[in-house]
């Protein structure tokens, strides 16, 4: 089995060892929207299913083990498709360019992430967004290089996901530093989560700089090894909204939306979100494509 497989399972597993820190929610009885399930595409309102791509552990969104996931994203898709009327299904691939490749050639109908929306992605694709984020920092426990926000990274060892904003982020703050006269940040970029938590537990990388809900869940999961710091900090960000993706001016973003708004309308959304501890992340309302904007 490839490091990368062994690495990823391993703390995969650690992670579901955790599961029970999320509280049992009590659900509303949800029943098939005909209408909304109406309004979906023919195909897979003929197949009646449809999937939904990740790419990899996104925990306390998406854990992914083998083929099964879990997590919030499962428990808010297992729900739309009650309302739709459908079975969602869910596949992994490695990295966030190869989960977009897959939506924009119809080999997937739609990742429901979340995803970050920023305007350059919005070229390509439809966001449906669901949840706000921020973005932050797991280090050492004590944080002995005094990394606490993007000017403290210089001369750091950064770990990213590979294709993903705070990649970009981290980027341009590399040349930052360089042009400030500081020593340069080294970004390591990885596949997925696991891979990149592994990599700061393993004293590979000094940092890991991603979403804060994810990162909260790891450090709570690494036995007091990791800490969060840049908390409280706009990071290089302005209001990010994160959600569910399809392919530009599909007809499944406007039925996606909608059916998250019952869920939200409902209560469901809350119950779920706040079972996984994600209360700080819920917005009022779904809305498409609320783009943040990178830093130029």
């Amino acid at each position: 089995m490839p490091l990368k497989s062994v690495t990823s399972f391993a703390l995969a597993s650690a992670l579901l060892s955790g599961m029970a820190m999320a509280e049992d929610a009590t659900l509303p009885k949800l029943t098939v929207n005909e209408e909304l399930r109406a309004k979906l595409p023919e195909e897979i309102k003929t197949a009646g299913k449809m999937i939904s791509v990740n790419n990899g552990s996104f925990p306390p969104y998406e854990i992914v083990t083998g083929t099964k996931m879990e997590g919030a994203s499962a428990d808010l898709t297992d729900a739309l498709g009650q309302v739709l009327g459908v079975t969602i299904e869910h596949a992994t691939v490695g990295g966030l360019p190869a989960l977009l490749a897959g939506v924009n050639s119809g080999r997937y109908q739609f990742a429901f992430g979340p995803v970050g929306d920023f305007k350059s992605r919005e070229e390509a694709n439809d966001f449906v967004d669901w949840a706000q984020e921020f973005v932050v920092f797991a280090v050492h426990k004590g944080n002995p290089n005094g990394i606490t926000s993007l000017d403290t990274a210089c001369g750091q060892r950064i770990a990213v996901m590979a294709g993903g904003s705070a990649e970009k982020v981290i980027k341009v703050q590399a040349e930052k530093c360089k042009t400030d006269g500081k020593e340069a940040i080294e970004v390591q970029s990885f596949t997925d989560q696991p891979s990149s938590i592994l990599a700061v537990r393993s004293k590979r990388s000094d940092a890991f700089f991603s979403s804060q809900a994810p990162l909260t869940y790891f450090v709570s999961q690494s036995n007091g090894q990791l800490e969060l710091t840049g908390v409280g900090q706009k990071n290089g960000f302005e209001n990010l909204y994160q959600g569910a993706v399809v392919p530009k001016g599909s007809p499944l973003g406007p039925v996606l939306h909608d059916g998250m708004k019952v869920l939200m309308d409902n209560g469901t959304y809350a119950a779920i979100m706040k079972k996984w501890g994600l209360e700080n992340n819920m917005i009022k309302k779904p809305g498409i494509n609320l783009g943040g904007t990178l830093p130029k």
